[in-house]
């Protein structure tokens, strides 16, 4: 029970970062006065980190156990956040761009190993409600980190075109985006601090050795082999990218889409933000108790259609209607990303660590997606049309899950 306990708890733990960088985008937009696109390429550097790191934690794990998966991730998550002081006191979107990245790298170590070890520490039969039962913590990190980022970054100071020629009449402007971007560092401190804890109450715990976890050498080239004539494994791997490419999106322009369309306050739209991701907590519990009785992928099916209509009121009526259409995505979207996990290891026995990991890998549609949203609403002038990316993502999901019995009957 405690190492279950201490895996779960991972998983809100790296949802807190994740859904910082959705405060981080609009903050780095104001404290370093860049457009849409470049601020996009926070979640690049994050989710790239994800996508270079995610093969060698499977290889690790492999090799080593999950438990030193869960220790090296965690140090690096730390020591990510640790660099955010340094980051902010050069005033460098460079440098925190980089100390992005290694956090992604330590969350990539963390992903790789709590998804598999939560997915086989009991009945194979129930991997996918058990998953998406610690994945439902994940949500609760997330609405922890925009709580977080809307009450100790936003400092609801927003300059009007008049205020911002003023004070670069009087030379203060400078002054002004330095204070804003030191606002981005106590948060990151604190929980650099705690990640660094936790990775010390992983280490004194003993963990039980997961039979299907080979501890040997590297996979041989037989063992690649096998992983890529897993029909199901490469659909996975696919859905995965377009779902965390929507998930990511959505997220990542909601506030700027809430005040484009509905003149808020960020601080304002980070407590929208907030209540996403509270639909999304929702969605996660409650689907995985409706698991019981309708099959995973068919739920599935149901739900990332509905996100294309949804979409669609978003797009086609932007205000207040769109919002909360948009809003009401993350209930649907709650299921997808651990359904799809453990879809794609089912039947993978001793290749399941690192078909896990490719499937983590997948995660690169968020660092793509994102701005290519960002040059959509650059382009078009209009954040709304943006959305149309996780659209056409969310039919892509639909399409794996609805063919998912016929794919697993053939791989």
């Amino acid at each position: 029970m405690r190492p279950f306990v201490l895996a779960t708890g991972l998983f809100f733990l790296w949802g807190v970062p994740n859904n910082l960088n959705d405060v981080l985008i609009r903050q780095f937009m104001k404290s370093f006065a860049i457009s849409r696109f470049q601020a996009g390429l926070v979640q690049s550097a994050f989710y790239l980190g994800y996508f270079l790191l995610a093969l060698p934690a499977g290889l690790l794990i492999k090799r080593y156990g999950y438990k030193s998966g869960f220790i090296t991730g965690l140090l690096c998550f730390g020591l990510g956040c640790m660099l955010f002081w340094p980051a902010a006191m050069t005033s460098s979107y460079a440098f925190f761009l980089s100390a992005l990245f290694i956090v992604a790298s330590g969350l990539a170590f963390l992903e790789t190993a709590a998804n598999p070890f939560i997915a086989q520490l009991g009945p194979a039969t129930s991997a996918e409600r058990r998953l998406n039962f610690s994945q439902a913590f994940n949500p609760i990190g997330a609405i922890s980190g925009v709580l977080i980022g809307t009450r100790f970054i936003f400092s609801g100071i927003e300059l009007t075109p008049a205020q911002k020629a003023s004070m670069l009449s009087s030379g203060t402007y400078v002054a002004y985006l330095h204070h804003e971007t030191q606002r981005v560092v106590t948060p990151y401190l604190v929980l650099g601090v705690i990640a660094l804890a936790w990775a010390t109450l992983i280490a004194v715990t003993h963990f039980p050795r997961i039979p299907r976890v080979i501890e040997a050498a590297a996979p041989s080239s037989g063992s690649w082999k096998r992983l890529f004539r897993h029909r199901l494994l490469m659909y996975a791997i696919v859905a995965q990218f377009f779902y965390v490419g929507a998930q990511v999106g959505t997220w990542s322009y909601f506030i700027p889409y809430a005040q484009e369309y509905t003149h808020v306050s960020e601080r304002t739209a980070g407590l929208l933000l907030t209540g996403t991701l509270v639909a999304f907590g929702i969605g996660r519990f409650g689907s995985a108790y409706i698991m019981q009785w309708l099959a995973p992928a068919k739920l599935m099916t149901a739900y990332a259609i509905l996100n294309v209509l949804l979409l669609a009121i978003g797009i086609l009526a932007s205000g207040w209607y769109g919002l909360f259409a948009i809003l009401m995505t993350s209930f649907f979207m709650s299921i997808m990303y651990p359904t799809i996990f453990a879809i794609g290891i089912r039947g993978m026995g001793e290749e399941t660590n690192l078909a896990g990991s490719l499937i983590v890998m997948a995660i690169l549609g968020g660092a793509i997606l994102t701005p290519v949203m960002g040059l959509i609403s650059e382009y078009s002038r209009s954040m709304a049309a943006a959305y149309l990316v996780p659209a056409v993502c969310y039919l892509v999901v639909a399409a794996f899950s609805s063919q998912t019995p016929a794919v697993e009957t053939t791989a």
